[in-house]
């Protein structure tokens, strides 16, 4: 044995004869007209959702970005006040 956990159940997914069985219920429940509406609204909210993350993912890019930079700033301005101070105190 390696000692790796085996899964107690895989998740399947629906084939052919299932597909028909869960499209066969959809017709039943929501009804031959409201299908197309219902997979139209479901395919906004998908855009919606992932127009979302993008711009969480856009955000802390910028963030992220934001600081390495202003480190990067901070450190430099730093070393030219002190070099500039050098200057200002050998020509006293």
């Amino acid at each position: 044995m390696t000692g790796l956990p085996v899964p107690l159940q895989v998740p399947m997914v629906p084939g052919g004869m299932e597909m028909v069985v869960i499209l066969l219920i959809a017709v039943l429940l929501f009804g031959a007209n409201k299908i197309p509406k219902l997979a139209r609204s479901t395919g906004q909210a998908m855009g919606e959702f992932q127009k979302g993350r993008q711009e969480v993912e856009d955000e802390l890019e910028d963030m992220q970005e934001g600081l390495d930079p202003t480190a990067d700033t901070s450190s430099s301005e730093s070393e030219s006040e002190s070099a500039s101070s050098e200057t200002e105190s050998t020509s006293n």
